[in-house]
C-alpha cells in the first residue's frame, strides 16, 4: 500500500508530529508513505518524495511542517496569476495521484482543507482527514492540535503586557488570531488574567468597554483587554486587513485592536496602547499537549487507512480519539456558544465581555 500525506492551509505547531506518527505507524505494517509538498499544490504540480523513518526523526518538537503548505490552492477552483474565473483542475491532481500509485491520502488541515479533501474523496481518491487549526473551530472535534500552543503564546504575551500596563496605568489591548471564532482569545484571556475579553460571537458596546476601563482607572488600576481579530462593535463589520481572491478563506482579518484603541482613547485619561500577536501564535515549538494530541491523531489516521475506512476525519470527543464523516465537517465551523462554561467563569470573575 502507498499512502500520500500532505499539510494544507496555514501552518501550526504539531504538523510534524502528525507526519511523523502517520509515517511510523503505517511503515510498521509495510506501507510506503509519500510526502506531498506544499499542500494540494504539490498534488497538482507533482512535487513529492517518499518518507522514511530517518526523514521524520527529530521533528516531533519542530514547528511548521517539513512538507511545506499552501493556503491559497483549491484544485477545484484554481485562479491563474492573471486572474479570471476559477478553473477546476481536480482531474489533473487525481491523475498525479494515479501516476504516483497512491492508494489513499491523509490530508492534514483546517475547515478549508477538509472541504477539499471531502471533494477528492467523492471524486474517487480515498481520503482520511486530520483536523488542524490554531483556531479550534472545526466542527465535531472538541480540540484541534495547534490550539494549545497558540493559547500558550497569548497567555505569555498577556503576562508581559500586564507588567508594562501596571507600570504606566495604561489600557493595553492584545489582538489574537482565531478568524470568526473566539476560542483563542477566550482561553488565552483567561490564562493570561485579562480584565476584558472580546469575542466575534458577542459584538461589544464601545460605551460599555469604555465605562469598564474608566471605573478601573478611577481606582488607579490598569486594564488588560484580550480581543479576537474577528471581534467588532455592535453595528460594525469585521476589521479586514486584506482580501485574497482564490483563497478558500479570502478575508484576512486584522485591525480589531487598533480600531478599539482609537474608539477608547478619547473617552479615557489613561493612555491606550495595542499589540497584535499575529503569526507568533502559529510559530515555534508545540506544547507537550499538542505533541501528544497530534501523535494520537496521526496514529488514528493510520489506523483508519489500514482499516480502509475512508471519507472520515479523526476527531477528539471527550478524552476519546474517534472519527467522524468528512461530509459532516466540510463547510462547517464551531464557534463559542452562548452559555459556554468558560464564559460563565469569565463573568463570575467580573471580567468585561463587551
Amino acid at each position: 500500500m502507498k499512502v500520500g500525506v500532505l499539510t494544507g492551509g496555514g501552518d501550526c505547531p504539531g504538523l510534524n508530529a502528525v507526519i511523523r506518527a502517520v509515517t511510523l505507524a503505517l511503515q510498521q505494517h509495510g506501507a510506503a508513505v509519500w510526502g506531498i509538498e506544499q499542500g494540494f499544490r504539490g498534488l497538482l504540480e507533482g512535487r513529492g518524495r517518499e518518507l522514511h523513518p530517518a526523514d521524520v526523526a527529530g521533528i516531533l518538537a519542530e514547528g511548521g511542517t517539513i512538507l511545506g503548505t499552501d493556503n491559497r490552492c483549491d484544485p477545484f477552483a484554481m485562479r491563474s496569476d492573471a486572474g479570471g474565473e476559477p478553473a477546476d483542475r481536480s482531474a489533473q491532481a487525481l491523475g498525479q495521484a494515479r501516476d504516483w500509485g497512491l492508494d489513499a491520502l491523509v490530508a492534514i488541515g483546517g475547515d478549508g482543507s477538509m472541504a477539499i479533501a471531502h471533494r477528492f474523496h467523492e471524486a474517487g481518491l480515498p481520503v482520511v482527514g486530520v483536523p488542524k487549526t490554531i483556531d479550534n473551530d472545526l466542527a465535531l472535534t472538541d480540540r484541534t492540535f495547534g490550539f494549545d500552543s497558540a493559547v500558550a503564546v497569548v497567555a505569555e504575551a498577556l503576562d508581559r503586557l500586564a507588567t508594562t500596563a501596571r507600570s504606566h496605568r495604561r489600557v493595553m489591548l492584545c489582538e489574537t488570531m482565531g478568524r470568526y471564532a473566539g476560542w483563542i482569545a477566550l482561553e488565552g484571556g483567561l490564562a493570561g488574567a485579562a480584565d476584558a475579553i472580546l469575542l466575534p460571537e458577542r459584538p461589544y458596546e464601545v460605551a460599555a468597554v469604555a465605562a469598564f476601563c474608566a471605573a478601573r482607572e478611577a481606582r488607579g488600576l490598569s486594564t488588560l483587554i484580550c480581543i479576537a481579530e474577528g471581534a467588532h462593535a455592535a453595528g460594525e463589520g469585521l476589521a479586514v486587513r486584506a482580501r485574497l481572491p482564490g483563497s478558500p478563506d479570502p478575508l484576512r482579518l486584522g485591525g480589531a485592536a487598533e480600531r478599539l484603541q482609537q474608539a477608547l482613547q478619547p473617552q479615557l485619561a489613561s493612555e491606550v496602547r495595542s499589540a497584535v500577536l499575529g503569526h507568533t501564535q502559529r510559530g515555534g515549538t508545540p506544547t507537550a499537549y499538542d505533541r501528544v494530541l497530534a501523535t494520537r491523531f496521526g496514529v488514528a489516521a493510520a489506523e483508519l487507512v489500514r482499516q480502509r475506512r475512508f471519507g472520515r476525519m479523526v476527531a477528539l470527543q471527550g478524552d476519546a480519539c474517534g472519527d467522524v464523516a468528512l461530509a459532516d465537517v466540510a463547510g462547517r465551523s464551531r464557534n463559542v456558544p452562548e452559555g459556554h462554561a468558560l464564559l460563565h467563569a469569565a463573568q463570575a470573575l467580573g471580567l468585561c465581555l463587551g
